[in-house]
This record gives structure tokens, sequence and C-alpha cells, in this order.
């Protein structure tokens, strides 16, 4: 089999779909975004039901890019790793603690969604570091049930001082309420600088087996797989059959997932030529 024709076949084929989600998005012509250089940090809002429809076609497309990468690194030298230079004790940095923390362990102060504690790097900030596009599927969550949402605040009074204060109901999430898209088109640029540059990302791959045979040769803890088993992550499909008859829900970005599925499966098995 020809690696490269199928790489690179596969490759064009998100890029097309990375493209009409750009057009969906709104960032800009889809003819003239496909490598989305500069024009996905833009921010704004989105409607809800337009977000988790890209995002219903994104993740797919991200676990594919992914795959893609780990195929084309099949049979590339480990790097050398770099030696560490001494830091002398009195040139540490000292790690700071923050006294304001988003879950309320420790200090038990609590922040709300959408403010930042003070010193903290402005959104604009944020916005220009370029988004690292992840090489590891996300691993299951294992946390059981879910966390009961909130449909109120807590009222807190002293009695004969002060007076209850009326409470208004949350109303449901609308399909129409603007959502920030800010992520969103941060993960889009991520995407596309990938499907820009496999070669470069392949290497990337490569100084993470590289880092990981290390680690685990010392003893220490350290992820082995890079994949997660069972389905991809966004995909219907859980493997490649190319003679089954296709379902009426399955897309097409489906497919290239599960064909690169099978691609990054084959090239991550050991060698035993």
């Amino acid at each position: 089999m020809d690696w490269n024709a199928a790489i690179e076949k596969h490759r064009e084929a998100l890029m097309r779909i990375v493209a009409a989600l750009v057009a969906m998005v709104g960032l800009a012509d889809a003819a003239q975004s496909l490598v989305l250089r500069g024009c996905g940090d833009t921010g704004g809002t989105l409607p809800r039901h337009l977000r988790r429809c890209v995002l219903r076609l994104l993740r797919p497309a991200e676990s594919a890019a992914r795959r893609l990468v780990i195929a084309l690194a099949r049979g590339l030298p480990a790097p050398p790793r770099r030696p560490r230079k001494a830091i002398p004790p009195q040139a540490r940095k000292t790690k700071i603690v923050p006294a304001f923390l988003r879950n309320g362990v420790g200090t038990g102060i609590v922040l709300a969604p959408g403010v930042s504690p003070p010193g903290a790097p402005t959104a604009a900030a944020r916005a220009a570091r370029p988004l690292a596009f992840p090489l590891l599927d996300p691993l299951r969550r294992w946390s059981g049930r879910r966390r009961p949402a909130a449909t109120s605040v807590p009222r807190i009074c002293v009695p004969g001082y002060s007076a209850r204060f009326p409470v208004e109901v949350r109303r449901p999430p609308s399909p129409d309420d603007p959502v920030d898209a800010t992520r969103l088109t941060r993960r889009l640029t991520a995407l596309a600088r990938v499907l820009d540059d496999l070669p470069g990302q392949a290497r990337r791959f490569a100084r993470w087996k590289a880092r990981r045979d290390h680690t685990l040769a010392a003893g220490r803890i350290h992820r082995v797989a890079p994949l997660r088993g069972g389905r991809p992550p966004g995909g219907r499909l859980s493997r490649y059959e190319p003679d089954a008859q296709r379902r009426r829900n399955i897309r097409d970005v489906d497919e290239i997932l599960a064909h690169a599925h099978a691609l990054a499966h084959y090239a991550l098995r050991p060698d035993t030529s």
C-alpha cells in the first residue's frame, strides 16, 4: 500500500471539510481560508445550534488529523534527546500558588465563569498564543454521576435585619443563544495548521514517543498508547469496512476517520520483521 498517497488523499478531504466549517462559522471566504493563517483568533459569538453543528464535524476531523499524523510518523527515527541544563538552586523560580481557584479547593474563593483573577492574562493575550494541537486522544472520564446543574442562586439574609430578595429562575438555554466562539475558532486554526504541516507534526509525535520510551525505561509513570480504545472520538464507525453498506447516519468525515484510524493502528504495531 502506498502510505503517502493514502495520507495525502485523506488530508485533502479533511481540508475541504475545514473549508466548509470556516464557511459555516463565517470567518472568511472558504476558498481563501484553507489554512486559516491568522484568521482563527477573531473571537466573536455564534448561535448555540450552529456551534454544536460545527463541533459535531470538528471533533471527528480532529481525530482523523491526529491519526494521519501517527500514520505519517511510521518508521521515523527517534530524535536525539537534548541534555538538560543544570539550574543552580538560587536561580530556580519559586512556584506561586494562586489565591483564586476555579474549583474552590484550598482558599474556598470561587470565581464565576468569565471573571479573571488579578494579574491573569487578558483574553487578547491568550488568543495571541497559538493553540497547540493535541496529538493524543483525550481519555475517557470515569467520574460516574453527573453533577446537577444549578437552577438558581443561594439567598443569604439575617432574620429581622435584612429582607429576602426574590430570585429570578434561570431560563433553559435556547438554540439561538449567543455563545462565545473564541475557543472554537482557535481549534479550527490549529487543525488547519496541522493539515498544512503534517511532516512537522509527525516529527513532533516521534519526539513524544522518544520521551515516552525514556520515561518508561526510567521506571516512571507515563501514558503508553496515544489512542484510546474503542470508537474514535467523534466518529460513528468503529472500524473501516470498505465493502459494508453505508448507513444513513454515516457522514463523509466518519469514513475518513475510520480509514485514518486503521492506518494509525497499523502504524503503531511493533515491527516484527
